[in-house]
């Protein structure tokens, strides 16, 4: 078991794999339009095609079926769109290419990769990039980032049933600082953020404690939610965006008790995933 799994003990029959932004957390819309983009703009210095670069930025990271696409992913797509459309990125491909092969998508592993690609600029850039997010989060109104209605109440109901494990890929800092204000830490056994893994990978390791894949549920609002559920053949709920607080309303009124009674995948889930994927269109 890897370092992040070695204190996790597996004390009831059920698991539910929360994700954090944009699922449990309304910081997802905030994050995006307040840091993630303003900050790319300024670190290429796109300014003058802002409002077209910003509002591709949200498409591609809010509102479509890449939703939740891991920030460095993201921001390889973006720069090749704006690459191909506005303007030249140097040294664009070394980037690219440490996303589409790196095992881990961290400031840690692009750190190391920086280290041995001395003098990439678009290495630097993208950890300059990073960082500067991850202070722009720090700096938003602690009002500002809470969580969607119903969660506290949904997370509290399972946690009587299932294990609970978080499974996100933020910073773990801000996932642990925003559940700890409101109260949702003490509703969770594992915290698993960026530094852990992808999701698929941390699902797969708490899995290895022995759960029956029927008795897992992940909940998630983008698409690598689903496929993380999926790779690792466990159930998926959907927190449909812009619906959030009904969707965790369902979570408790519906969805767990199919989980609970092991009916869950016999109608349920189909109709769950097809209302996510039409959601997003």
């Amino acid at each position: 078991m890897g370092g992040k799994f070695l204190k996790y003990q597996k004390k009831k029959e059920y698991l539910v794999c929360v994700d954090s932004d944009g699922c449990a957390m309304d910081t997802m819309d905030i994050k995006h339009i307040r840091c993630f983009g303003p900050c790319m703009v300024k670190q290429w210095k796109l300014e003058p095609w802002q409002d077209e670069i910003l509002k591709r930025w949200n498409e591609i990271n809010l509102y479509t079926m890449t939703r939740g696409i891991n920030r460095f992913k993201g921001l390889a797509m973006a720069l090749r769109e704006i690459d191909q459309k506005y303007c030249r990125i140097e040294d664009l491909d070394t980037l690219v290419k440490w996303v589409d092969t790196t095992q881990e998508l961290s400031n840690d592993a692009l750190k190391a990769a920086i280290e041995r690609n001395a003098g990439s600029i678009s290495l630097g850039e993208a950890l300059a990039w990073s960082n500067a997010v991850n202070k722009a989060i720090t700096e938003l109104p602690d009002e500002e980032k809470k969580p969607f209605g119903n969660v506290k109440e949904a997370l509290e109901y399972a946690h009587r049933y299932a294990d609970v494990a978080i499974v996100s890929s933020a910073n773990k800092g801000a996932v642990l600082e925003e559940w700890e204000r409101y109260g949702l830490l003490e509703h969770t056994d594992i915290v698993l953020a960026q530094d852990a893994g992808t999701k698929a990978f941390c699902i797969g390791e708490l899995l290895k404690y022995g759960y029956d894949q029927e008795k897992v549920l992940m909940c998630g609002d983008a698409p690598g939610d689903l496929k993380a559920a999926e790779q690792n053949g466990v159930y998926y709920y959907p927190i449909l965006v812009r619906h959030e607080a009904e969707s965790w309303k369902e979570f408790m009124e519906k969805g767990l008790g199919y989980l609970l009674n092991g009916s869950y995948g016999e109608g349920y889930l189909k109709m769950k995933i097809q209302e996510f994927m039409e959601n997003l269109k």
